[in-house]
């Protein structure tokens, strides 16, 4: 496409091209935007070197030319990182030449996607955990690089922290996380398993305030051995098998006898949202969540697509059967009652804001090039603990159902 828009001159008309989910992913209700400051990182650096060139042999030299100078030099406007988002949503708006633009495509439907099907799911998880704390343990089921910014969405999401230390030292995640079956079996003496050896070892290096694993061999010889290793000061235990509900209760009551009426209790193993509701009941401390929520809990990604909708200022629009878009360069503001519960997603032309009293979500992120937008990861997950409280009762079900507020496009 740019080879053949430099050749007829295409390339320099200008563009506005909108990033937007026609629909959310199956039985979701709303959805959650992340992915911002991880593109606006890597835009600053998308540039083509000598042997991105030479890999590109293909391209007649004008595009070659092109590319050895390519930075991005317009304009973004686009949702705050954090902020939900609902079919039709325009979460990102990118203007420039058509060149300049269309380059990056893969550039930000990879990120978005990725990490906005993350934090989706993540945030039905943190509702259903109800206040209880939640930490991300998928690194293993996923893509090594794929792992870092699973952990960053879950945490924007308001997971409590990572078992993934390189989250940690890229964005600051908190670093949290248990030992593992290994350290326990690799305990093993001539006479057989020791596993109040491994719950001593750990305790001498970690202090009291540790999390043991009790259910490598029999859970309530391990409660014993673990409160006989630390005391009854433990940090926590964790439980990694069985019925989880059943288990806890009965971890508890074996806790409470022993003295230990302040350690918690950690729960883990193949959990998603709807578990998590299950254990509501349950004297369950923490979660542990892997598979689930870096594979956004069986929607791996957003389906955000990636279109054209002006040319030289003119709505430009695509009308394939059940993949239309609507042209125009737009902007979006959401309605809510006196109370806070919002009601109303409207979607407006730009350059012509509705009479709607709302709260504007669309803010500039680029301009000429340069970063404007100063969100922090705190913000976005201020951003999302006040989304999902602003949702109406029925847009927190787990249940299918529609998304949990309208969009009205004005002047589509």
């Amino acid at each position: 496409m740019l080879a053949a828009a430099l050749r007829d001159g295409t390339a320099h008309r200008r563009a506005s091209f909108e990033v937007f989910a026609r629909r959310l992913p199956f039985g979701r209700r709303y959805g959650v935007v992340a992915g911002t400051a991880r593109f606006l990182s890597a835009l600053a650096e998308f540039r083509f070197d000598d042997a991105a060139l030479a890999s590109l042999n293909f391209l007649e030299p004008e595009t070659l030319r092109w590319l050895a100078d390519y930075e991005f030099r317009g304009d973004i406007d686009g949702y705050p990182e954090g902020e939900l988002y609902f079919p039709d949503s325009p979460v990102l708006s990118i203007h420039g030449t058509f060149a300049e633009c269309v380059i990056l495509e893969t550039l930000v439907l990879s990120i978005f996607n990725h990490d906005t099907a993350i934090a989706s799911a993540a945030a039905r998880m943190v509702s259903a955990a109800g206040g209880r704390p939640l930490i991300e343990m998928g690194s293993r089921r996923t893509h090594e690089q794929a792992a870092v910014a699973s952990a960053r969405a879950a945490y924007l999401a308001g997971f409590t922290g990572t078992s993934n230390l390189e989250a940690q030292r890229s964005f600051g995640v908190p670093a949290l996380g248990t030992s593992a079956h290994a350290f326990t079996l690799v305990h093993t003496a001539a006479t057989g398993p020791d596993e109040a050896a491994a719950f001593r070892a750990q305790v001498d290096a970690l202090g009291v305030g540790t999390t043991l694993l009790v259910d490598t061999y029999d859970i309530t010889q391990g409660v014993a051995n673990a409160i006989a290793m630390a005391g009854p000061e433990l940090g926590a235990v964790r439980i990694d098998s069985g019925d989880l509900g059943v288990m806890a209760r009965q971890v508890r009551d074996q806790l409470d006898g022993l003295g230990a009426t302040g350690t918690r209790i950690v729960v883990s193993g193949d959990l998603d949202e709807y578990s998590i509701a299950g254990l509501a009941a349950a004297p369950v401390d923490v979660y542990g969540v892997g598979t689930s929520v870096v594979t956004g809990s069986g929607a791996p990604t957003a389906s955000m697509v990636y279109k054209l909708v002006a040319v030289d200022g003119m709505p430009v629009a695509k009308r394939s059967s059940h993949k239309e878009s609507h042209g125009g360069h737009k902007a979006a503001m959401r309605l809510a009652k006196a109370s806070g519960t919002i009601v109303e997603e409207v979607v407006y032309p730009a350059d012509s804001v509705p009479a709607d009293e709302g709260r504007v979500l669309t803010v500039p992120l680029v301009r000429s090039g340069s970063v404007v937008d100063d969100s922090s990861l705190a913000d976005a997950r201020a951003r999302v603990a006040a989304g999902l409280h602003s949702l109406p009762w029925d847009g927190l079900k787990l249940s299918r159902g529609e998304p949990a507020i309208p969009t009205r496009l004005v002047g589509a």
